[in-house]
């Protein structure tokens, strides 16, 4: 028998005992009554000393200028009261907290004003004609006496199948662009993605002025088949404006792939197109997504691209490769400088259908991608669990 055998077993520490507190984490999950005071007396206080600073001691005026010295001497009042309540972790957390809220909220108040006084001119024509009827009937100089008011419907066939035609060129263009960058690689990478970037910085009247000057005075000369104004004219500019928004975009997310996702297809025997397909793309999927959303949003709003191409239409022209067509953009900027106060209404409610339409394809996008990220998540739990 050995003598290690012989000795008693080492004691048993009290790991709960024993084990070292954590240090307090410098951010709280609920709001105790002291720190709101401090929150609420910092505002006050800030309000307070730059009122008297305009109002008393200097020469000092002006709705934007006080806001923002509230805002500063707030955050400056804000971080020296909790530097001598908690110390200098919690101020420092507690200021970028501060600061990023402030932020958050001097973006969202202007856009619900924005968006609310776009619902408030708009909601009263929404309706079942509004997307059933056109301006068909509709005469372009306002008779006394006569209420008729049409409807939206050749705008909103026309969007729908401009973006649509638009999205069937550029998304796959835009996710091949980024593949080649990140994934492939080559000579050309350098002039590729010198070229996205440049196509990104221009103005989207260029591209409204190129397809002008290739399409439909170029071709439409020599082409009988090519009909001069048309919807197509118009998707082929809302493409070059999409393309490279995607591909910046669906770049930015393969980079967040992990490398060793690729390395363990390649080593099972994958070629690289096969990893792409069945590995990277599925795993950036939500990534993807996004910014097919991103692009497709940016094109629904996109004007000055149709402005050379669509001519626009007063009725219905559902066939995009034959004849000016219409489109939402280009009836609110038709229409919202009208002498006609009916269509300067009807072009708010069109202004408010762009955004619900906008509004419809961001919440689609979120289900699509919780759905099916979930459903990829939850695949090696059940087969474990099996």
């Amino acid at each position: 028998m050995s003598a290690t055998a012989l000795l008693p077993p080492p004691p048993v520490a009290d790991s709960a005992a024993e084990a070292p507190t954590p240090p307090p984490s410098p951010r709280r999950r609920a709001w105790p009554v002291e720190d709101m005071g401090v929150l609420l007396g910092s505002a006050a206080a800030a309000v307070c000393a730059v009122w008297l600073l305009f109002e008393e001691l200097t020469y000092l005026s002006g709705p934007f200028g006080f806001v923002v010295c509230s805002v500063v001497v707030f955050l400056a009042l804000n971080w020296s009261i909790n530097l001598q309540l908690h110390g200098r972790l919690v101020a420092n957390d507690r200021l970028l907290s501060a600061a990023v809220a402030i932020g958050a909220l001097s973006l969202a108040i202007p856009l619900a004003f924005m968006v609310g006084f776009v619902a408030v001119k708009g909601w009263r024509l929404l309706g079942v004609n509004l997307f059933v009827h056109d301006l068909k009937g509709v005469p372009p100089i306002p008779i006394p006496g006569d209420h008729k008011v049409g409807g939206l419907a050749h705008a909103i066939v026309g969007t729908l199948e401009q973006v649509g035609l638009a999205a069937v060129c550029g998304v796959p263009a835009g996710i091949a662009t980024a593949v080649f960058l990140h994934e492939v690689g080559g000579r050309l990478t350098k002039t590729v993605r010198t070229v996205v970037t440049a196509m990104s910085g221009l103005p989207s009247i260029m591209a409204g002025l190129f397809v002008y000057s290739i399409w439909v005075i170029g071709l439409s000369r020599h082409l009988p088949v090519v009909r001069s104004y048309s919807g197509l004219a118009g998707a082929m500019a809302l493409a070059i404006v999409l393309v490279p928004s995607i591909t910046r975009t669906t770049e930015e997310v393969l980079k967040v792939v992990p490398g060793g996702v690729r390395e363990a297809s390649m080593a099972l025997g994958a070629p690289q197109w096969r990893t792409v397909w069945s590995v990277v793309l599925p795993t950036a999927r939500t990534g993807v997504l996004t910014a097919i959303v991103l692009g497709v949003a940016r094109a629904v709003g996109e004007t000055a691209p149709l402005l050379f191409t669509i001519f626009g239409n007063t009725v219905m022209n559902a066939n995009p490769f034959h004849g000016p067509q219409e489109s939402l953009p280009w009836f609110i900027w038709t229409n919202v400088k009208s002498s006609d106060p009916s269509l300067i209404n009807l072009a708010y409610a069109a202004a408010l259908v762009l955004l619900l339409v906008v509004l419809i394809l961001f919440a689609l996008a979120r289900l699509l991608g919780r759905r099916r990220s979930g459903a990829f998540r939850q695949r090696p739990r059940q087969e474990v669990a099996t």
